[in-house]
């Protein structure tokens, strides 16, 4: 960066430099050493990496978002969760230059105090930390200001994650609509989300190897249409299936057979197949006819999750099953039911005991012929 002084001929002190892109900045002070300070600290800020562009930094932060977020390739959840997050906040209209932490700090509040739930804040609070990273690599500011920003505390998982018991889901199977009982199944004894389960198509089942090809999922766009695409990033995957659930499936084909050219397991409207709002209908209806309450449907798949675990499933496995993106997102979520350290010394303690002091077989059965005798 090329920098200078020079004294105008009205007295005044004029420093100026060029950055990167060679465009002219100029600043005029009364002393000579403000002019000085001033080009020192924009140096410094050049040097250190913090150097922003003065006149990008004027540009409002909704303006910059939606420059930027036009430039994104995102999934269309993405792109109405990011847009979301964006209008939520109450500088949108501020210069991003002139958005502080202390803004960032009153939004948070302001979500809090509305009754946002913890998980909810923290993920519009990412979303919006994208924005201003973007901001720092395209120079329009020299600082992130929702670095070091405390969020709510959330729940440990053990606390806040409900799990359905087997009596429940057993009843759930039970009650629920006849051709509702394999959308349950697929969620509580394969581990599929809601709409991973809705965008089941007969092709997707292997029944002579008994797997499930999950690579699409249905979502709910505004005005009630249908979006078929993609699973979750790192969703796609092959879940391998109980007999008793291949059957179920066989039988609910053999049955009803399956909708429109696609051949959809599960109906919809118009040859398509359910959404959200279908599904969380027939999903309280089965709670009704079951006396059940305060089960919801993504339940299932932690009914799943805990299941392969207390049959001695490792992380990576779970991982797989569930279609976890990371094998962290898997501990953060169950850490809590795998067995402890203290739970293992405790099982190999017992181990030992019963080796130690139960009476062997033979020995039993010599004493029974000696009884006999």
């Amino acid at each position: 960066m090329a920098g200078n002084i020079a004294k105008r001929a009205n007295g005044k002190w004029r420093a100026r430099y060029r950055d990167e892109a060679g465009k002219e900045h100029s600043r005029h002070f009364d002393r000579k050493i403000d002019a000085q300070q001033w080009l020192d600290r924009v140096t410094s800020a050049v040097v250190t990496g913090t150097y922003a562009d003065p006149q990008a930094g004027k540009i409002t932060f909704s303006a910059f978002f939606g420059e930027w977020s036009a430039r994104q390739v995102w999934a269309p959840g993405t792109v109405l969760a990011m847009s979301l997050a964006a209008r939520s906040t109450p500088f949108a209209g501020k210069p991003i230059s002139q958005v502080r932490r202390s803004d960032v700090e009153a939004w948070i509040k302001q979500m809090n105090a509305a009754g946002l739930a913890p998980g909810t804040i923290k993920t519009r609070y990412v979303n919006v930390r994208s924005v201003f990273r973007a901001a720092v690599k395209d120079r329009a500011i020299g600082s992130d200001p929702t670095d070091g920003v405390r969020l709510p505390r959330r729940r440990r998982a053990d606390v806040a994650m409900s799990i359905p018991t087997p009596e429940e889901v057993g009843q759930l199977m039970t009650v629920a609509d006849e051709r509702f009982q394999p959308f349950v199944a697929l969620c509580a004894f394969a581990g599929l989300r809601l709409g991973e389960a809705a965008g089941v198509q007969l092709g997707d089942v292997d029944f002579l190897r008994k797997t499930l090809k999950v690579s699409r999922q249905v979502q709910r766009l505004n005005g009630g249409e249908i979006d078929v695409r993609a699973p979750k990033y790192g969703s796609e995957r092959v879940v391998y299936l109980a007999d008793n659930l291949v059957n179920v499936r066989a039988k609910h084909v053999a049955k009803y057979g399956t909708t429109g050219k696609s051949r959809w397991l599960f109906a919809g409207e118009e040859e398509g197949p359910p959404h959200q709002n279908t599904v969380g209908h027939w999903w309280r209806k089965a709670l009704r006819d079951a006396g059940l309450s305060g089960i919801k449907l993504h339940d299932l798949r932690h009914f799943y999750a805990s299941g392969l675990i207390a049959a001695g499933c490792d992380v990576v496995t779970v991982q797989r099953s569930l279609g976890h993106s990371k094998a962290t997102t898997t501990l953060n979520t169950y850490a809590h039911l795998w067995p402890t350290a203290e739970d293992r010394t405790r099982k190999a303690a017992e181990s030992i005991m019963s080796a130690s002091l139960d009476p062997p077989a033979a020995m039993l059965d010599k004493v029974a012929m000696e009884m006999r005798e």
